[in-house]
């Protein structure tokens, strides 16, 4: 994502009165405290992959007892009305794991009233299409 795009999308989060990079920050950091100052009293993360939907105290409890230590970067925000679309990547410090996550967050009066999430595994292209020969295999240090 470019810089401009970046800016142009963080004055519009802040114009809604809240900073989804910021939120994503802390959910990297796995600090509760901070995460919690984002949700409405009775919101709801929904992760569709796993068939699992948490209250707001279940999601952190979720997001902060994972193991290990986490960063990345918020690759792509959109923002249409009242619901901001993010797509993350996440990974692991020591960099032996590595996920994306799209996002879809419902705003009200500037708080996450709902999220919707889907959390994909980064690995290996499947060896049928390797077989095909097709595509062009992504890299961390090689995106376009």
């Amino acid at each position: 994502m470019t810089q401009s795009k970046i800016d142009k999308d963080l004055n519009s989060n802040r114009s809604k009165g809240i900073d989804i990079t910021e939120f994503w920050k802390y959910v990297l950091e796995q600090n509760a405290e901070k995460i919690r100052t984002f949700f409405c009293r009775d919101a709801s993360v929904h992760w569709h992959c796993t068939n699992e939907h948490f209250t707001v105290e279940e999601f952190i409890r979720a997001n902060c007892e994972y193991p290990g230590d986490w960063t990345g970067e918020v690759e792509r925000i959109e923002i249409i009305n009242d619901l901001i679309i993010t797509i993350t990547h996440v990974y692991s410090k020591e960099k032996t794991l590595s996920f994306h996550v799209t996002s879809f967050f419902d705003i009200e009066d500037s708080k996450i009233k709902s999220v919707d999430e889907y959390w994909a595994d980064d690995g290996e292209v499947p060896g049928w299409r390797k077989q095909l020969g097709i595509g062009k295999n992504r890299t961390m240090d090689n995106r376009s």
